[in-house]
């Protein structure tokens, strides 16, 4: 498959393309990445790393995983967007972050991670009220 994916982070200011089908699609329930998204898990598509090429100003986060490897995320510089993550573990590999990337048609999660950890709250039942867009109410109403 020769397909291209790409993404750019909020305000646009850091862009990639990544070349052909990503090695698998992961939502991943870990605290760290809990706590990158600011909800209650990350959805990533893995790609050999020398298929992505980044552009823009990038700012990069490292800590040591349970299991000892270096994870790197990287963030805009300018808006804070995470766009990608390195470990260790997978030298070759990185990982785009899923709401970032342009077009996701024909991409679905393969894999669960730390599923131990996934917080009950982010499930969302059949009673939860949607919205198709922004709502016209206040907290208040």
């Amino acid at each position: 498959m020769g397909s291209k994916h790409t993404g750019q982070c909020l305000c646009g200011q850091v862009s990639y393309i990544a070349d052909g089908p990503p090695s698998i699609v992961a939502q991943c329930h870990c605290e760290e990445c809990r706590r990158l998204s600011g909800t209650g898990h990350t959805v990533g598509a893995m790609f050999k790393a020398d298929l992505v090429a980044i552009s823009g100003d990038v700012r990069t986060f490292q800590y040591t995983s349970a299991k000892g490897s270096q994870v790197r995320k990287a963030f805009c510089g300018t808006c804070g967007s995470p766009v990608f993550g390195t470990n260790t573990q997978t030298p070759d590999h990185m990982t785009l972050t899923l709401g970032t990337m342009n077009d996701t048609d024909g991409l679905a999660v393969e894999a669960v991670i730390f599923a131990r950890d996934h917080v009950r709250w982010d499930d969302l039942g059949p009673d939860v009220v949607r919205f198709g867009t922004q709502p016209d109410w206040t907290p208040d109403s």
